[in-house]
């Protein structure tokens, strides 16, 4: 079989999975979730993600868009690579921040919902989860508009101002702006509904995007003889995603919790989200919001989308949500020992070449029970 017509077998099969979970949905009685449910992200993971850069993107064929999506994707299928690109990077990141918590951002790969039933409910890591894909989504094309990658943007010519004392502007600002629109107009082109988790998904959105701007920072570059700096160029650069993931997990752990109110306009009932408490800081449009309490995430469950903490590795010396007695939930740990082979007693050649001998090292692991 030629890769083309499996590429169209992979997809006829996609749509046939789409037909059957919209179906599923439905006989449950569960369309909702379909609605709120970013189904598209399944783009950043499998097949779909695997094979982007070697084959035609079909937007037809990419799960849970809705038309202004698709005609958003058809207008501009050449970012669409970075836009698949950019939610990897929100889940790999999400899953860098909670590696040592209870619910640590576990993906089913063969599954459209991707992150399972654990975005059904409106909690503080749905919040999370929504900022990071939204801030990852516009860090990509940002990205890809600087490298040159894509021909409809480019960098951003409009924020310079005058010059520092020692330095001129030069190289390529990016342009993060045009990042965060292709991510407002994708992310949030299915958040239209006058309910309260439209609402609560197009703030989170929106505040991932604006920790771009906020981490933004002044890249120079020195030019001169013998690396002397006579002449000093700068321009407007992104962070590393890292520094974006650190900032939204200081926002997760700080999250105002809601309650939601409903308002009678002249489009009917509209849901709103005010906060719960009135003694507390109401969130800023930076801050993460949410309205339904998490799961405790200690034992495996269906409905939740918990996968449970037994077998997970724990830090015994640790007093944190890492460490065994509060990953563990109580239940206790076990302990192994492993081998690690590991370079040791290195010395330094003059010149230049370092030479190691291979050592093996026994380490205690310890594991939820």
């Amino acid at each position: 079989m030629s890769a083309h017509a499996s590429f169209l077998l992979e997809m006829f099969c996609e749509t046939l999975r789409m037909i059957y979970l919209g179906c599923f949905l439905l006989l449950c009685g569960l369309t909702h979730v379909m609605a709120s449910y970013p189904i598209w992200w399944s783009l950043a993971v499998g097949h779909q993600y695997s094979s982007l850069g070697t084959q035609p993107i079909l937007c037809g064929s990419i799960p849970g868009l809705v038309p202004k999506q698709l005609r958003f994707c058809r207008n501009y299928v050449e970012i669409m690579p970075s836009v698949a690109e950019g939610v990897k990077i929100g889940i790999q990141e999400c899953q860098h921040q909670f590696r040592g918590r209870r619910w640590n951002c576990t993906t089913v790969n063969d599954n459209l919902a991707i992150f399972g039933p654990v975005l059904d409910k409106a909690t503080r890591e749905s919040a999370f989860v929504h900022a990071i894909a939204s801030a990852g989504v516009a860090f990509a094309v940002t990205r890809a508009c600087a490298e040159g990658s894509a021909t409809i943007c480019g960098c951003d010519t409009r924020h310079k101002g005058p010059p520092g004392e020692g330095w001129k502007w030069g190289g390529c600002s990016e342009d993060v702006e045009f990042g965060s629109m292709v991510s407002r107009e994708f992310a949030d082109a299915r958040e239209n509904r006058p309910d309260a988790r439209s609402a609560m998904n197009r703030h989170n959105n929106e505040a991932g995007r604006m920790s771009l701007n906020d981490n933004m920072f002044l890249k120079c570059k020195c030019h001169g003889l013998s690396g002397s700096c006579e002449v000093k160029t700068c321009w407007w650069s992104q962070p590393d995603f890292r520094v974006i993931g650190d900032y939204m997990k200081d926002k997760y752990d700080s999250a105002s919790e809601m309650v939601v109110e409903k308002h009678k306009e002249s489009r009917g009932w509209v849901e709103t989200l005010r906060p719960k408490y009135n003694y507390f800081k109401p969130p800023t449009e930076r801050d993460l919001v949410y309205y339904e309490s998490s799961p405790n995430f200690c034992d495996p469950n269906p409905e939740t989308g918990s996968f449970g903490t037994r077998d997970r590795i724990c830090n015994l010396t640790s007093h944190g949500i890492d460490g065994c007695d509060l990953l563990c939930c109580g239940r206790g740990h076990n302990t192994r020992t492993e081998k690690r082979k590991e370079k040791c007693h290195c010395i330094f050649h003059w010149c230049c070449y370092v030479s190691c001998q291979e050592c093996v090292r026994v380490y205690d692991v310890h594991t939820c029970k």
